[in-house]
Parts: C-alpha cells; sequence; structure tokens
C-alpha cells in the first residue's frame, strides 16, 4: 500500500502507550534494558526480555530499545558530545533522515522521546521509502535557522541512496539552501552510518551507531526542538527522570 501520509505525526495508539500512565512502567523498562547491555547481554534478547516482563506493545519495545543504552555507551557519548559553542566556524555532517524526521515529527505534533543518552528521537518509521510531508520543508528551514545561529561554517547532509525519493529530497534541501545562502552540501550515499562513524568532523545525529563509534557529535534535534519549539511535549523516558 503507498504512503499517502501528509503529516509525520502520532500513531492512534500513542495518547494511550506514551500518555504519562504509561511512562513509570517504560522508564523502569529502559533502565532494565541498560542495565542488561551494561553486562553483555544480545540486543535483541535482552530486549525480548524486558518486553515481555512489562507486556509492552511493539511500538513500546521500539521506543525502550531506542532510548536505551549500556554504562559504558553512555559513558563515551557523553564524552564526545561537543556544546553548541564548538560549532562556530565549524563543518558539521548530518544524518539526514535520523535528523530530519525528529524535526518533522516534532512539527507534527508526534510522539518525541529523551533516551537515557539525553537524545531525543522519534518513532516514525519509513520503511525503505520517504514521502515529503507538509512539516519537510518547515524542518529544513529550521535546522537552517539554527545552524545559522550558531554560526556553523559548511552543513553536508547525507541522505541514504537505497531510500526511495532520496533524489527528490537531496533537491527539496538544495533549493532551500540556495534561497537563504546557506553553505550546504547534500550527498546521496548508499550507507551513511559507517562514513559518519569514521569522520573527523562533527556529527549531528542521534542514531546509536554512529554515536557509539564517531569522533564528535552534536545533539541538534534536541537543541533545535527546545530553541525552536518550546511548547512540544517530550516523553523523557531516561530511567532517572522526576
Amino acid at each position: 500500500m503507498p504512503d499517502k501520509r501528509v503529516h509525520r505525526g502520532p500513531h492512534p495508539e500513542d495518547a494511550e502507550s506514551f500518555g504519562p500512565s504509561a511512562w513509570p512502567q517504560l522508564r523502569e523498562a529502559v533502565g532494565d534494558l541498560s542495565w542488561l547491555l551494561s553486562r553483555g547481554y544480545a540486543d535483541k534478547s535482552a530486549l525480548k526480555l524486558v518486553g515481555d516482563r512489562f507486556a509492552l506493545i511493539q511500538r513500546q519495545r521500539i521506543a525502550v530499545a531506542r532510548c536505551a543504552c549500556s554504562d559504558f555507551a553512555l559513558a563515551r557519548r557523553r564524552k564526545h558530545e561537543v556544546p553548541p559553542a564548538e560549532l562556530a566556524g565549524k563543518a558539521l555532517l548530518l544524518d539526514g533522515y535520523n535528523v530530519l524526521t525528529t524535526i518533522e515529527a516534532a512539527l507534527a505534533g508526534g510522539v518525541i522521546i529523551q533516551g537515557r543518552d539525553g537524545c531525543y528521537r522519534d518513532m516514525a518509521s519509513m520503511h525503505g521509502t520517504f514521502r515529503a510531508v507538509q512539516e519537510t520543508g518547515p524542518a529544513i528551514r529550521m535546522l537552517g535557522d539554527l545552524l545559522a545561529q550558531l554560526g556553523v561554517g559548511r552543513g553536508r547532509w547525507y541522505l541514504d541512496s537505497p531510500v526511495s525519493n532520496s533524489g527528490r529530497l537531496r533537491e527539496m534541501i538544495r533549493a532551500i539552501a540556495a534561497e537563504r545562502a546557506w553553505n550546504w552540501q547534500v550527498e546521496l550515499v548508499t550507507n551513511p552510518d559507517p562514513l559518519l562513524a569514521s569522520a573527523g568532523d562533527i556529527v549531528a545525529t542521534a542514531d546509536s551507531v554512529i554515536l557509539d563509534h564517531c569522533d564528535r557529535w552534536f545533539n541538534l534535534a534536541r537543541a533545535a526542538v527546545t530553541r525552536a519549539l518550546p511548547d512540544v511535549s517530550v516523553v523523557n523516558l531516561s530511567p532517572r527522570a522526576p
């Protein structure tokens, strides 16, 4: 069935699955999964164990998996995260879909979750195809305005070429950058993860695989949401959340 969505908004079950009454259980699940990962348990088996224990539905399991991380991963991510002040005059490599869909979801009222590492993530799923929604253009402009405010010297977007419509998104980003005179490049690559994980420049992503290997990273989605969309309700699933 073709994707006919015009927004990156919430799933019909999200109000109940991620409402306040579900937060304590989800936070405990994130804590348990993080504990297991810290002791070397395999991701899939650990998630099944935790998900079954708390009788989580599939979307809740996905959220818990995205928010948990081992103690070692948490310490490494904190050590390699850079503050906004360090971006001035620097190049920033953007994990395109990872960052963009989170901003689209925030603009559309979708669920935004905060993980143990402080990153903001969304619950959207593209299934190998990207469909531009009403929030796509505004999200690109919002990110660009923030990068300009932070004084980023050059932005380089990386989009997954196997994802359908990546070429169209590339042209949209290029057109908006030209309108605003932003120094941006947009590249289609087969798999951005290894490229970004080994990059010497600062990376903007919330992808766990990249975060656990890259030299420096910036929490761009969180910075954009907190600065431009302060009224967005973020579901904090960190085990230490109040």
